[in-house]
């Protein structure tokens, strides 16, 4: 979906009461995001969407005296789920679901590749297990997907199958669209 050089659009202030549901829709969907989102959508402050090319839509903080440039949090493609941007992962790694990829799939899903189950269930790919207590992902979550022996999350995206179905299959995508570190949405400027 941003594999290429982005071209913004029209950039718009969103109504408070837009706003107060943007603000429930994140709670409700990142529940681990309840104690940081006064940090996240400031009450006081104005949020602002920005249009961009395939009927997606960016969501901004504006600059502040500490921020010299607008703050990307989420971006939603037509009706799909808000999905987090990498900066705002970066700033929150803990409160999102998250899976881990083996050393060997890193170039791939930084080229913008569809990420494939053998990444995930390889040795050095990790994915929940029931068995110690985690939660499974069903199909349709947006999850964000960690390196091996990185730091930084390298791409977030939405199931195409639950975990149970990775473990079970071992093949087959399991991401096919997703904003990676590098792609046209983490490269784009907001001046």
């Amino acid at each position: 979906m941003f594999k290429k050089d982005i071209t913004p659009g029209a950039k718009s202030k969103v109504k408070s009461s837009v706003q107060r549901a943007i603000r429930s829709k994140v709670l409700e969907t990142y529940p681990l995001l309840t104690p940081h989102i006064d940090e996240i959508l400031p009450k006081k402050s104005q949020l602002e969407v920005l249009k961009l090319p395939d009927r997606v839509t960016l969501y901004l903080l504006p600059p502040t005296s500490t921020t010299p440039h607008p703050t990307p949090l989420f971006y939603q493609h037509m009706d799909d789920p808000l999905t987090p941007h990498l900066r705002l992962v970066h700033s929150f790694p803990h409160c999102f679901p998250r899976l881990r990829i083996d050393r060997g799939a890193i170039r791939f899903v930084l080229s913008g590749a569809t990420l494939m189950a053998p990444g995930l269930t390889s040795t050095g790919g990790r994915i929940p297990d029931p068995a110690k207590g985690e939660e499974e992902l069903e199909e349709g979550r947006v999850v964000v997907i960690e390196a091996e022996g990185k730091e930084n999350a390298c791409l977030v995206g939405r199931l195409r199958m639950g975990t149970g179905e990775i473990r079970e299959k071992g093949k087959g995508v399991v991401i096919d669209e997703g904003h990676f570190l590098g792609d046209g949405l983490w490269r784009l400027v907001f001046d």
